[in-house]
């Protein structure tokens, strides 16, 4: 019952704009092409791929549920040959990366020439999977990054908008907003501090929601700054 209360009050609209993102790039292949699903983790996009042959790399180093995937290595040595995908998959894995370029200079080797990378990661989001969380990427970063591995953008965008960005603000303060008076200074604080952080707390919650549902109604992206970014890429002929 917890579960299916937290799941209706925090609902996500990042994860079906990245299911959005994935779907979109398994119609964009034909039949016969090779995917790569770069930090797959639990695999569950492998589902979207059932009409082409989809492989999966990870280093399963990380205290968290993984499926069994086809290439155990660190993504900057895939042990695969050159030119071998179509495309590969990239989502919200280049901020668990300790050398970022060193991985998107591999994927741009087992790619084809005309073969397209994937990716998304965040902006603004809290350190997880720790101690494997090392960078946080604007626009600007990525396309530096991505030029100097040897592709050319295509495409970038943010992966949902601002309301997005707020609803998981919000969702922040309902989980992680001290309620004990031991976290407040001074009686009055103490007394007080308490209460208004159980009143923040149930109206950040119905806020979460109401921005989440409110983002996949109408993706704002005039002025804020947003979760994620996702973004296209080709390699540049050598």
């Amino acid at each position: 019952m917890i579960q299916k209360i937290a799941s209706f009050f925090f609902y996500n609209s990042s994860r079906d704009y990245l299911r959005d993102f994935v779907i979109r790039a398994a119609k964009s292949l034909p039949e016969d092409a090779m995917v790569l699903d770069a930090g797959a983790g639990d695999c569950i996009y492998k589902e979207h791929f059932k009409a082409v042959h989809y492989e999966s790399a990870d280093f399963l180093q990380v205290d968290k549920p993984y499926a069994e995937v086809t290439h155990v290595c660190d993504l900057a040595n895939i042990p695969v040959e050159d030119d071998r995908y179509d495309l590969v998959l990239f989502t919200q894995v280049m901020e668990h990366l300790p050398d970022p370029l060193k991985v998107l200079k591999e994927l741009r080797r087992v790619l084809k020439p005309k073969g397209k990378l994937w990716l998304s990661a965040p902006f603004n989001y809290e350190e997880h999977e720790q101690p494997y969380d090392f960078y946080r990427y604007t626009q600007f970063g990525f396309a530096h990054l991505l030029k100097k591995g040897g592709f050319a953008v295509e495409e970038l965008d943010w992966l949902e908008g601002y309301y997005g960005t707020v609803a998981y603000q919000m969702k922040s303060i309902a989980i992680n907003l001290p309620v004990s008076p031991a976290n407040y200074s001074g009686i009055f604080f103490k007394i007080f501090g308490p209460l208004m952080a159980l009143i923040m707390k149930s109206i950040s919650m119905i806020l979460a929601y109401f921005y989440a549902k409110a983002d996949r109604g109408f993706k704002y992206k005039k002025s804020g700054y947003c979760k994620n970014y996702c973004l296209i890429a080709t390699p540049i002929e050598k």
